[in-house]
Formats: C-alpha cells, structure tokens, sequence
C-alpha cells in the first residue's frame, strides 16, 4: 500500500488527527478489540447521520450503538451470555440482526452465521456439532427450530406481539450493571451449507489484520467517494457482514432488505440515489432484466460470492458503463483478489490481480506450484484467516492459473475437473465459450461417465427467448472454439438452470 493512499484514507475516514486517534483508543479501552469497538468509533465520528435503513426502521450511528448497547445489557440480564458461549443467527438481512450481531460481540459470545435456507436434516447435523447457547431467529424459521432437537434460550428477531430482539429492547434496564471489556468475540462462518457437510471459518476482529483488505477495496473500488450502498447479499454470508462492518466504518448510509427482489431492488436503488451495491451475478442479470434504468445511479456494482458471466460483464458495461468490479475470496481466507473495471476489460474471465498481504501458491496434485499459465489449486496465506495465526496455507478447493501479466483466472472447483483419455477437463472453460454464442441465455456443464473415455462432458444450455437453435448447430459452433477433448458428449436444452440461494450454479441437482 502506497504511503501517501493510507495517509489519505486515514484522514477520510477521521483517523488521521488527535481526537479521531482519542476516539479509537478511549473505544478500545472501554470496550476491547471487538465489532462493538468499530460502532463505537463510527457513533462518535458519524453521530446522527443516518447508518441503516430496511422495511422496519431508519436509525441513526447514535441509535443504533445505544440500542445495540442496551440489547447487550438485556442479553445479559435475561440469557446470562458471557465470553465464549455460542450464538446461532439464523436471520435474513435487517436492523435487529445487526443490532444483535454488535451486542453478542460486546458481550465475548460468539457469532455463528447460518444459512437460513438450511433443511430440517442438515440443522440437527449442525447442532449435532454446535451446542449453541442463544439462537436470534426469524418468526419463518420457527418450525425449522421446534421440529429440531434444539432445547436451550432462543427469540425472535422481530415480532408484534411475542418475545423478540424489537420487543425486549422496549424493557428497562439496570443501569449500574457494567459489561467487562473483551477481546474474545468471534465471527464464525459455516462453509458447505448448502450440503450439510459444515466447516467453522472463524474470523476474529483486528486493526492491524484487516488492514490491507480494508484499504485495498477503499482505493481499487473508490468507497470514500460515495455515501449510500445497498447491501442485497445475505449478511450470514462471509462478504456480505464484511462489506456491512466496511462500510459503517465509512459513515455510509447503508440499505439491507429481507430477501431479494429484482423490481424492489431497482426501486430502492432509484429511490435512494444508491451508488453501490453489492451482489452475486445473479442479482445484476435480473436487476438488468428488470430496469436498466433504475440502475443508472450506481457507480460501483461489487460483484462477489460466484463466478462472473462473461456476457453478463459486456452488458452490464455496455448498459450502465465502466462499474462492475469482482471480488474473488473464501470464508476462510476472506478476501484476496479484485479485478476492477479496468481489470475485466483486459479479460472479461479474470478474477483480477491479488490485494497486498495475500500469498498465493498454485499447486498441481503432488503440491508442487505450477509454471505461469498452468492449472492448479489455489493455495492462500494471508494475515486475516484466523487459521493463519498458524501461520498455515489454506487450500481452498479452487483451480485456476496467473498469466504472464499476474491476472488470475478460474477453472472451477478440484471436484469440478475430470480426466477424458488422459486429458485434464475444466467444465467451466467450455461455459465460457458457450455462453458467448447469440443464441445461448445461460449455460452450466458437468461431467458424465463415458465407458470408451473414463469421463465427457454433457452440457446444459438455456436458449435466449424464441431461439430456434439445435445441438447440431452448438456442436458445429464448438468446432473451431474448443479442443476435441472439450467438446461435450451431450447437449440438453432447459427452460432453466437450477442456483443455490447465494447465487450460484447447483450442480449436484444437475447431477
């Protein structure tokens, strides 16, 4: 990071003088290294200025540390949470989770995550390995909870009438209990829900840890120069709390809604002069279906969570200009590649070129790094994983290759690949070369067992609306494009493509 940049964000976000560098330490002293140590910094720099709007309410930086503040008194009196117990988050996006995330994390307790779109099966594997000591939920998910084995404290998030986090924040308070400052608080990712098969990705909160993926997305993405992003990815996702926690650091006016809608978003978007806005692809392809026009606030569309469409990059540039940005992390790694606009103009296929702190070996399958162009498994080291206090490489499960000018690119998953006679096939390579064909909407493609060559590949192809084209036609195309080895063995035709909540290609129901 160049000096004179972190010298300038420094003084933008009100740090870079006497009382901003007071207002940081008196917060630290008060309230140990936790989130709740960020809000109290952000209340005292930002004061009234409005921070979080949703379908409920509009708060203030004020409000929302006092009332996060109260609710961790309240926490406290009725549940007796203390440093170290578990608290399950099973919310979609509004103000009573973030208000509840700030108070667990002010009280030590840890912060679980989940996946609100978890199957009855795969929430009793979770408590079968989590014994959670509060669970924050909303009143949709209450027979998830009562048909589950799940016996100890939970509320609501919201309600008119029962228990929940809106209601109890109405009660009084003992005002002479003193909540012990902590440094102990964790934010904790479950990766694989969608499968069940749950991994912990811990992330602990820390100034010096965080410091280069904070300020790299300031200056590639340009934050300090707007003031309202909407927040439409799921906050129980790693990029979604992290770009939550980013921007209240900001003093930006952040938008959260439960559950997203394409024609409401565009609303919103056109409402609130949005002008960033961060997604999975499949939220920019419907927002752009929908109305372009409504979009045409936005200068920054922070795209994150699943592979890019390469056609969907053309139109979004060629319908609202130079303003989508990729982000390429793990919920154990975090954060640790950005191809700017800039970036994907070069190659509408690369995820871009690695943020500073990040180590990144590409390692072939006897864990030997590969030559520059060559496919391996992505392998990251960096300061902000908590598994790296170990000082440990974190496989991440993704293949891909750098090229001569250090631009890195995706080939899909380690399990994504397959052998066809002898040659190693990446599935994702002929999607983007499908989905450039006029005819193709959307395209998903997998590998089958083929007796005479151990593997092949069957392709999904969405035609766009009205299309009359054939597999004849597609095999034809192909020809020129793609090795022998890569062209498919079968080519189905769908009326749609099966995606997973967060936005991304479900394969396994293809399979």
């Amino acid at each position: 990071m160049n000096i004179f940049k972190l010298i300038y964000v420094l003084y933008k976000i009100r740090l870079l003088s006497p009382l901003g560098v007071y207002r940081l330490i008196n917060a630290i002293c008060k309230y140990g290294i936790n989130i709740m140590t960020l809000l109290c910094f952000a209340e005292r720099a930002y004061d009234d200025k409005i921070v979080l709007m949703d379908e409920y309410e509009t708060i203030s930086y004020k409000q929302l540390f006092l009332q996060s503040k109260k609710l961790a008194i309240l926490l406290k009196e009725n549940y007796q949470l203390n440093d170290g117990q578990k608290v399950g988050f099973l919310c979609k996006n509004h103000a009573a989770l973030v208000k509840s995330i700030f108070a667990v994390s002010l009280l030590g307790a840890d912060i679980y995550l989940l996946n609100v779109e978890m199957s009855k099966s795969q929430f009793n594997k979770l408590l079968d390995n989590h014994d959670f000591d509060l669970l924050v939920y909303d009143f949709e998910l209450s027979s998830l909870i009562e048909q589950s084995h799940y016996t100890k404290d939970k509320i609501l998030s919201y309600h008119d009438n029962l228990l929940s986090i809106n209601n109890l924040l109405n009660s009084s308070i003992n005002e002479k209990l003193k909540l012990p400052r902590t440094s102990l608080s964790k934010i904790v990712l479950l990766t694989g829900g969608t499968t069940g098969n749950f991994k912990e990705a811990p992330h602990k909160p820390s100034i010096f840890n965080y410091l280069n993926p904070f300020l790299t997305l300031l200056t590639r993405l340009n934050l300090l120069e707007h003031s309202t992003a909407y927040i439409a990815t799921p906050i129980y996702h790693g990029y979604g709390i992290a770009v939550l926690l980013l921007f209240i650091t900001l003093g930006k006016k952040v938008i959260i809604n439960n559950g997203f809608d394409a024609k409401k978003a565009c609303c919103l978007i056109r409402e609130h002069n949005v002008e960033v806005v961060t997604v999975v692809p499949l939220m920019v392809y419907k927002m752009l279906k929908n109305s372009a026009e409504d979009l045409k606030s936005l200068t920054c569309i922070v795209s994150g969570g699943a592979e890019l469409n390469p056609k969907l990059v053309d139109e979004t540039f060629s319908k609202l200009g130079d303003v989508m940005y990729n982000l390429y992390g793990t919920s154990e790694a975090g954060l640790n590649i950005i191809a700017t606009p800039q970036d994907l103009k070069y190659s509408v296929n690369t995820i871009g070129k690695k943020i500073n702190g990040v180590k990144l070996k590409i390692l072939d399958n006897c864990k030997r790094e590969v030559e520059v162009g060559k496919t391996g498994q992505f392998c990251i080291k960096n300061k902000w994983s908590m598994r790296n206090r170990n000082n440990s490489w974190i496989e991440t499960g993704d293949l891909g290759y750098r090229d001569k000018n250090s631009y890195y690119f995706l080939c899909g998953r380690v399990d994504d690949m397959i052998v066809s006679a002898g040659e190693n096939v990446y599935p994702i390579e002929v999607e983007q070369v499908l989905i450039n064909h006029p005819q193709v909407e959307d395209v998903a493609v997998i590998g089958i067992s083929d007796e005479k060559f151990g593997n092949r590949l069957k392709a999904f192809i969405l035609p766009v609306k009205n299309s009359n084209i054939t597999r004849e036609e597609i095999f034809e195309w192909l020809h020129n494009r793609v090795a022998r080895f890569q062209v498919p063995k079968e080519i189905t035709f769908v009326d749609n493509l099966p995606y997973t909540t967060l936005g991304k290609l479900d394969k396994r129901q293809l399979k």
